[in-house]
């Protein structure tokens, strides 16, 4: 295959995974907004403050395991000596927290914190979808993966500082 013939491919399947990726955000958003939400919806046995906690630290165990993560992609990006694998428990350990937030709240805009929250958190599983598409496919640029890859560990610290912190610090934001 001739170079000029794979640059409108490697662009197709980019625009693919952008599409993707917009088009998980915008339902995420769609059903955060027009559902109502359950305030006393509980998670693993947990209702009320001791929902907050739970969550609180598996955002904290989220955040941990991406910047394992991301310290994996830059050995790999031989950026650090060596090689080896991403976990796949970051995006495990973010559903249940997720699940919760989208059914006890939605998608709220009311407050500067809960709406950058509510917006990582949609555009993050947009992102990972379009990660996921990225990693599968072999004839994107070098750039598209560590681009996703950055993308997402930036929305956990996002979603992570917009909330675990938040609530560790008693519900206060420490600004930089």
């Amino acid at each position: 295959m001739t170079a000029a013939r794979a640059a409108p491919r490697s662009a197709g399947r980019l625009a693919a995974a952008g599409g993707l990726a917009l088009l998980v955000a915008v339902a995420l958003y769609a059903f955060g907004r027009t559902h109502t939400p359950a305030y006393a919806m509980g998670l693993f046995g947990q209702h009320g403050v001791a929902v907050n906690r739970l969550k609180a630290e598996l955002a904290t165990g989220m955040l941990g395991l991406a910047l394992v993560q991301l310290t994996l992609a830059l050995w790999m990006y031989r950026r650090l000596p060596g090689a080896g694998p991403a976990p796949a428990p970051v995006f495990l350990l973010s559903l249940p927290v997720a699940v919760h937030c989208m059914f006890a709240y939605g998608v709220q805009l009311f407050d500067p914190r809960v709406a950058v929250h509510s917006l990582a958190g949609c555009l993050f599983y947009g992102a990972f979808a379009a990660k996921v598409l990225i990693v599968r496919s072999r004839r994107l640029p070098g750039w598209a993966l560590p681009l996703a890859g950055g993308l997402l560990v930036t929305l956990i610290v996002v979603m992570w500082y917009s909330s675990a912190l938040w609530y560790f610090d008693g519900a206060r934001l420490p600004l930089p």
